[in-house]
Formats: C-alpha cells, structure tokens, sequence
C-alpha cells in the first residue's frame, strides 16, 4: 500500500452513543428490525447489511455525543503512516480485542467538527 493509493473506504462500525444501553437495544432490534448480533455490558452490536452499528454507553468525554465512524483497512499500520504522512494527527494502533482466531487492532483520529474516526483492521493470530 502505498501513500498515493490509500483512502479509507468501507465502513465496519458505526457507534452510536446512547445513554441507556438496554433501551436503545430493544429500539434497534425490536422496534426497528436491525439484526441483533450480541452484546457485553454497556454494549450492542447489529448487523446493518455488513457495518456493524455498535450502541454504547461512551466511555469517555472524547466520545460522548459525537458519532464514531470505524474504517476497515487491511493492514492498519500503513494506514496510519500514510495518514500521518498527510499531516493527520492519529493515536498509535493498539489491540481492542482478542479472541481465538483474530485480534482486533483500532487507530483514532477526529474530523474538523470533533467527530471521531477509527481505524480497524482484524488480524488473524496463526494457528
């Protein structure tokens, strides 16, 4: 990948910041008919035709009330260096979530407007 031909492109996640996780729930799969994929304490994830909508208490100040867009890439430490290399401010990529086939690696950075924007790549771990 090389800095001339990287763009983000296909959305994995979209977060949606709510202040009660189990109501915003019921909506999204009772009342609206999104697919209900699982969910974690403070936490929901759904199936909207292949992005995962993903409802959460925010976590911190720098997440709350603002939507977070998840990009997929498939390698994320190119991504991030060539994002930097177009002067963009992105934290360091860093594992948000282990399980037996995968790790599950997310980079962040915000829009003009404070809107956050992550990087997430899952990488499979070797058999």
């Amino acid at each position: 990948m090389t800095e001339e031909t990287f763009a983000l492109s296909t959305i994995g996640q979209i977060l949606v910041p709510v202040t009660d996780v189990d109501r915003a729930t019921a909506f999204y799969r009772d009342q609206l008919g999104i697919r209900f994929l699982y969910a974690f304490p403070g936490i929901a994830f759904f199936d909207a035709d292949g992005v995962r909508l993903y409802l959460a208490n925010p976590e911190s100040a720098d997440f709350g009330g603002r939507a977070t867009l998840y990009f997929k890439v498939p390698d994320i430490q190119s991504a991030v260096a060539s994002l930097r290399g177009r002067d963009v401010v992105i934290g360091e990529p860093h594992v948000v979530h282990r399980d037996p086939s995968y790790e599950l690696w997310m980079a962040f950075t915000k829009d003009p407007d404070g809107n956050n924007i992550g990087l997430m790549c899952e990488v499979p771990i070797a058999a």
